[in-house]
């Protein structure tokens, strides 16, 4: 099992990207949201899971392991395989997630592609308590940099509720992303959901 990869970014994909590690290419998908993040040449500490089928070999990587630790236990629910639960952490942070279990907001989770009705209750059934509580942090995150504040005017310009954008720029700020770079990556995070 690989758990853990150390190496240069080669290549940048829309769902992947490929690690150089010991003159090896490892191709890894990733949440849309850490790609953006990502940048060509650098070096990158990934948190990863090999999922083994008959037919092939995938490995999802992840910048913190508590997405990771999300990953494995989102695939513990019936019908949720690692696609879907890639596409819940596109478009919700383990945070988010945990809010939403512990809520039972069906609807909310219903944003996740791939995830129904049935799906949602499903997840709220199998696992509302099994990722643990949300961080303290979480219901009003800390946006404190002058690049963050201008994104999160230029998304609240764009049409989203100011604390959807704050808590889209939260996780970036004090990274010493630029602007352009840090909207990029909150509109990814954000996946053009307006509400």
């Amino acid at each position: 099992m690989i758990s853990y990869l150390i190496g240069k970014v080669q290549k940048i994909k829309s769902d992947h990207i490929v690690v150089l590690s010991q003159n090896l290419g490892f191709r890894v998908y990733m949440p849309a949201r850490s790609i953006a993040t990502v940048r060509h040449g650098l070096d990158i500490e990934l948190h990863t899971n090999l999922v083994v089928r008959e037919e092939s070999m995938t490995l999802f990587g992840f910048l913190s392991e508590d997405e990771s630790e999300t990953f494995e236990i989102l695939q513990t629910v019936t019908g949720v395989g690692p696609r879907t639960a890639i596409a819940a952490l596109d478009t919700f942070t383990p945070d988010e997630l945990r809010s939403a279990l512990a809520d039972r907001d069906e609807k909310r989770l219903q944003k996740i592609p791939g995830i129904g009705k049935k799906s949602a209750q499903r997840m709220i059934l199998d696992i509302g308590d099994k990722l643990g509580p949300a961080s303290a942090s979480f219901d009003a995150p800390a946006v404190n940099d002058d690049v963050a504040d201008e994104v999160v005017k230029a998304l609240v310009s764009l049409g989203w509720q100011k604390q959807q954008a704050e808590g889209a720029v939260a996780q970036f700020s004090g990274m010493g992303m630029n602007a352009s770079d840090m909207l990029r990556a909150a509109l990814v995070n954000l996946g053009g959901n307006r509400g």
